[in-house]
């Protein structure tokens, strides 16, 4: 799977964007990237399991997840080779390097297979980075076709309970950063969740800051 042109262009933009941010990413957005840690609590992998990260930046959520579940193995994907070399460092830092395996790769079309040694895992997130990838679309549909378990996702909201100067001020900010909280998000992963005949739960996080999604194994009966 690639998108050649897609991907050579969106990684070398992620990587100027970031060649110098990354190195303090983690403390700037941990005050308005809200509602990670709530995904990462409610994952809950089986013993034993499997946890892929679509768009895995610094490393930040896959550590964090790792201490919390340290029965389970997590594998990261991100387009910037910049964000991969602060995630590795940060990782081996951790002391979770035997737990935590990262690799480059675009999250709208990759080879789980030839990345990771396998094509299946038991839980997906993607946390705040659907807002940052062209034909964000693609990625939640490759997020469903490597689980049977669960796909969570959290992402700018539309900020829908808030002042429309706050709206105003905030996708100015996010602009600078190639960042679009996505309209269609909670449409399109219900259509999409629907199709494959699985559940679909939302919850709208801080009047509408954040949209946290959740899709399920299979629908309710």
């Amino acid at each position: 799977m690639s998108t050649p042109g897609l991907s050579a262009g969106h990684s070398g933009l992620m990587d100027r964007v970031y060649r110098h941010q990354r190195h303090i990413y983690d403390l700037t957005r941990k005050y308005y990237l809200l509602g990670r840690d709530r995904m990462i609590s409610e994952l809950d992998p089986p013993g034993g399991g499997t946890v892929l990260e679509l768009g895995c930046g610094t490393g930040r959520n896959l550590i964090l997840a790792a201490r919390r579940f340290p029965q389970a193995h997590f594998h990261g994907i991100d387009i910037s080779a910049e964000m991969l070399a602060t995630a590795r460092a940060s990782i081996a830092r951790a002391g979770l390097s035997h737990r935590i395996t990262v690799a480059q790769a675009d999250a709208t079309a990759f080879d789980a297979e030839a990345l990771f040694g396998r094509s299946d895992f038991d839980r997906v997130f993607i946390s705040y980075a659907l807002s940052m990838i062209p034909g964000w679309e693609r990625s939640v549909s490759a997020a469903l076709a490597v689980t049977n378990g669960s796909v969570h996702i959290v992402d700018f909201g539309q900020q829908e309970g808030l002042p429309g100067w706050f709206r105003t001020l905030l996708r100015g900010w996010l602009a600078r950063f190639h960042v679009a909280p996505r309209q269609t998000l909670a449409k399109e992963i219900a259509g999409q969740a629907d199709a494959a005949g699985r559940s679909f739960g939302f919850v709208s996080l801080y009047r509408g800051y954040a949209w946290l999604i959740v899709v399920g194994s299979q629908k309710s009966i």
